[in-house]
């Protein structure tokens, strides 16, 4: 019954009851709800009408945590469409702040990865995936948006920016475009990396913006690719099954952090696996990498030492984008700290 809340409030002003809702949020009410409740009885609708208007914007308000499991095309708030690409079918958990709006990436008429998106950043908090060493070579970048993200009645794959330079006011609005990174200092850093991918049509839906976060070239191509070749290695070696990986954004504690005033910059990279078929005869040096392990990454050289400690004898070009590896656990728990929620990752950490 709660679409027809937001039927209610999508079909109303800005203003109810004296009180105005942001642009964003009323645009983001329409859009949620219209879609939820298109299949909806429009003779049910009228029964609550009356009584539903008589409720105050602020009791509306209260009730969006509990809108779960709409669908809006191939954009679900519960992955319903591509839950294969989290262990045991189950999305992280905890992760229940307003503003996220998960994206089942779908290419080529398939589902190839599964990103959770902030709306408001113009960037995603995680992306997962199935790891699956990369055949050939990398493709050459086609830069890709999200439709649905614009409106849940559009295409429901990844598009590409037909025209670099010229790009539709409603697509710009909704998320990041390529313009939001040309001079900025920043490289598009991939969360779900091309090299974890194996065929050509997987590798390309990588490069999609929905995808990329701000991050440092430094950290981009001086650390954190290392990181990702380095469980890369230890998929061949280790597992006999499947890896899941989940690789995600950490933003800035107090102030945000913005280029071009329209996307976050995360001030850390996270990414953890999970692993539950592995060799029984691991060397004793590989044993704490299994079945589940994680990283953090720094992406501002300024940042404190609490979460990733300085090398001081790492080369100058990387000096200060360290990345640290950890226990699961741990990641979690800085995730909990920085997050403010109670962050699960894999269903019963991966055992």
């Amino acid at each position: 019954m709660w679409c027809f809340f937001g039927l209610i409030v999508s079909h109303q002003p800005q203003r109810l009851n004296g009180e105005f809702l942001t642009k964003e949020l009323q645009g983001g009410l329409e859009s949620v709800f219209y879609s939820a409740c298109r299949k909806t009885s429009w003779l049910l609708l009228k029964l609550f009408q009356r009584k539903i208007m008589q409720m105050s914007t602020g009791a509306l308000l209260l009730l969006l945590p509990w809108f779960g499991g709409l669908v809006l095309g191939e954009i679900s708030d519960d992955f319903s469409q591509c839950l294969n690409f989290f262990y045991e079918k189950t999305p992280p958990e905890g992760i229940n702040a307003a503003g996220y709006q998960p994206i089942c990436q779908r290419y080529k008429n398939q589902y190839r990865f599964a990103s959770l998106y902030h709306r408001q950043h113009r960037g995603p908090l995680y992306s997962a995936y199935i790891l699956s060493p990369a055949d050939g070579k990398r493709p050459s970048p086609i830069w890709k948006y999200e439709p649905q993200l614009v409106s849940y009645k559009a295409s429901p794959e990844m598009q590409p920016f037909t025209t670099p330079n010229t790009v539709n006011s409603d697509v710009m609005k909704s998320q990041a475009v390529s313009q939001d990174y040309a001079h900025s200092g920043f490289t598009k850093g991939h969360l779900n990396p091309s090299m974890h991918q194996k065929t050509i049509v997987d590798r390309e839906a990588t490069f999609t913006l929905t995808n990329i976060v701000p991050q440092q070239r430094g950290s981009n191509e001086g650390t954190w690719a290392p990181l990702e070749k380095e469980v890369l290695g230890r998929f061949k070696a280790f597992c006999k099954g499947s890896m899941y990986v989940i690789t995600g954004a950490m933003p800035y504690e107090s102030e945000s952090r913005w280029i071009n005033n329209r996307v976050s910059v995360p001030e850390y990279m996270w990414s953890a696996y999970c692993c539950p078929s592995y060799r029984s005869d691991l060397p004793d040096s590989v044993k704490p990498f299994f079945p589940t392990y994680a990283a953090v990454g720094r992406n501002d050289r300024n940042s404190g030492e609490e979460i990733v400690p300085l090398d001081p004898k790492a080369d100058t070009r990387v000096r200060g984008y360290d990345v640290r590896q950890m226990s699961l656990e741990t990641l979690e728990g800085i995730l909990k700290t920085r997050l403010k929620m109670p962050v699960s990752l894999f269903k019963g950490h991966c055992k």
